[in-house]
């Protein structure tokens, strides 16, 4: 009998070598090569010809667009652009514990409470728990008298068999795969979790979900380095990728789309996590800013925080950033940044050092956005320079002010997109002052006294906010608001 011919493949990008190596040339990741059966020739017979050629298409179809269909969890539709495409694939990552069984559980019951495709709603397939560990769960969560249909296997071959032998009104929704790791194709010889068994199992599943109309969410595990484990292509077949966020320590969870075909992306859906499960969070920015049941915002702020207008997909959410100058005992002094990009902050110190004459080489800088939200846009500049402007004066920023605009090299504060809507959001919570970069001024309606917008094109009008002239740190010679701005004052 012959022997079975085999090959080693690179768990990381599926690179294919001819022998084992210790590190693999094409993504350099150490003892990640492991050895593969290859899979069986699935060659035509003798007699076979070419394939037969395809019919073309013109790229106004004749049938109208299949209607979305609404999870009932709106956090979650919002993300996906408005509820789940018929015949899409979506991906969810995150990390271990993170959340991510808890929420698609959730939406199977909301899938299965609004009955919009059959009476079965959606079938969930797990490869990691029994059915009786899903049924512990969900009584957890109070979701025990939920409609959906359990399934405990591993086969991606049987999953599609036991779908298919359903009747077309018997047929779920929604098929949720927990996880893509655990699922094996019966035709190949490795083990489950390999670059080829997660490729095979990825195309069988969204196949089927083309062909029969059905929306599949697959759950992803990462790697160490919060990658999505397995083949990069992974990420490519799927319609929809979606990582779930969040700290152990914090009771809030982010789902954020990095992939959409059918919607926004950098869209983000916040959940807080409870005993009862996850909960949706109407207004991030009241949550973020600790305005939740009615509390309102300190009249007096503190030295180092300023108040961040962002754009997460197409919501504007405001957020405190945080920052703390101390001097350093260190010839290298300390750098340490959370939510927001490192090199960023050394952009921002060095123009404050160049442009605005503050020296904070020699200083200690901790940099942190609360409420564990990562940031990633230019226009978390201003505000990132007005907390450490704050930190490094001890002079607290303007009450009831927020800061947004990007900072170039030169030390010019730069227009950024979504004005409006950052300045709405602003108003909407009561705030009633905004250090932004040059653009147009808009009047809301429905306020008895106009908020002031103070618009600045150098980073140096920013510290004559704080009291502070270039070059010192300490002085108090400016009030806020009443000398030091050199903007033009206009309103919302």
């Amino acid at each position: 009998m012959a022997r079975a011919a085999s090959r080693f493949i690179c768990q990381q990008c599926g690179a294919e070598h001819r022998k084992w190596v210790g590190r693999c040339e094409t993504c350099g990741a150490w003892n990640a090569i492991t050895e593969e059966v290859a899979p069986r020739s699935r060659g035509r017979g003798a007699g076979s010809g070419k394939a037969p050629g395809l019919a073309l298409e013109s790229l106004k179809g004749a049938t109208a667009a299949p209607a979305r269909r609404m999870t009932g969890i709106a956090e979650l539709d919002r993300v996906l652009g408005g509820g789940l495409v018929p015949g899409s694939a979506v991906l969810v990552a995150g990390d271990p514990g993170i959340g991510k069984s808890t929420l698609l559980l959730q939406a199977s019951a909301a899938v299965g409470r609004a009955r919009q495709v059959s009476s079965a709603g959606a079938l969930y397939v797990s490869g990691e728990e029994a059915t009786d560990q899903l049924r512990m769960r969900a009584e957890r969560t109070g979701l025990s008298e939920a409609s959906i249909a359990l399934l405990a296997a591993t086969s991606v071959d049987q999953v599609i068999a036991t779908v298919e032998a359903l009747a077309p009104d018997e047929r779920p929704g929604l098929l949720v795969i927990d996880s893509i790791q655990t699922m094996y194709a019966e035709d190949l010889d490795s083990a489950p979790g390999t670059v080829s068994q997660v490729r095979a199992a990825a195309h069988a599943l969204i196949g089927f979900a083309k062909r029969t109309d059905l929306a599949v969410i697959m759950v992803g595990h990462v790697t160490k380095e919060g990658q999505i484990a397995g083949p990069r292509v992974l990420e490519h077949m799927v319609d929809t990728v979606l990582y779930f966020e969040g700290e152990r320590g914090q009771q809030f969870r982010i789902l954020r789309a990095v992939k959409n075909r059918f919607g926004p992306t950098d869209e983000i859906g916040v959940f807080e996590m409870s005993d009862a499960g996850l909960g949706e969070v109407a207004n991030p920015s009241a949550m973020f800013l600790g305005l939740g049941d009615g509390a309102e915002r300190s009249a007096a702020p503190v030295p180092g925080a300023a108040v961040f207008a962002g754009i997460e997909g197409t919501r504007p959410v405001l957020m405190e950033i945080q920052a703390l100058v101390a001097p350093s005992s260190l010839a290298a002094p300390r750098r340490a940044v959370v939510g927001w990009d490192s090199a960023r902050l050394a952009m921002v110190i060095a123009v404050l050092d160049a442009r605005c004459g503050l020296n904070l080489s020699s200083q200690d800088v901790y940099l942190s956005v609360a409420g564990g939200l990562r940031v990633s846009e230019p226009a978390a500049d201003l505000a990132v320079a007005a907390a450490l402007v704050s930190s490094l004066a001890d002079t607290p920023a303007p009450p009831s002010t927020l800061f947004f605009g990007e900072i170039g090299l030169s030390g010019e504060v730069r227009p950024v997109s979504a004005r409006d809507a950052r300045l709405r959001e602003a108003e909407k919570l009561g705030f009633e002052s905004a250090i932004v970069p040059p653009g147009k001024v808009s009047t809301a309606s429905g306020r008895a006294e106009p908020s002031k917008v103070i618009e600045i094109r150098q980073l140096s009008e920013l510290l004559g906010l704080f009291g502070v002239t270039p070059g010192r740190a300490r002085g108090r010679d400016l009030h806020p608001l009443e000398g030091g701005g050199q903007g033009r004052t206009g309103t919302i």
